[in-house]
């Protein structure tokens, strides 16, 4: 992993982009603290795509209870109709 100061970093950018091509974890610093990371288009779509939201997830094991309740909890574009909502 190289290790860098986002001071450095807006410096040597091209050189950075090039090591997370190559597959290194390069991590941005602010005051010696990490607030970024810069990693490759191949490693996000990996970690991003196989993933499943917690919130999905708890849904999913919660489903039986959820349907219980007869409400409808399919988020929504839209502004929600507060008729349906067993709790108003």
């Amino acid at each position: 992993m190289c290790r860098t100061s986002i001071y450095e970093a807006r410096n040597n950018f091209s050189a950075l982009v090039k090591l997370a091509e190559e597959g290194e974890v390069v991590e941005l610093t602010r005051y010696d603290k990490p607030v970024a990371v810069i990693i490759s288009y191949a490693e996000y779509e990996n970690n991003s795509s196989n993933k499943e939201s917690w919130l999905f997830k708890w849904r999913k094991d919660h489903k039986d209870e959820l349907d219980d309740l007869g409400f409808d909890f399919t988020p929504s574009r839209e502004c929600p109709d507060y008729s349906k909502d067993p709790w108003a």
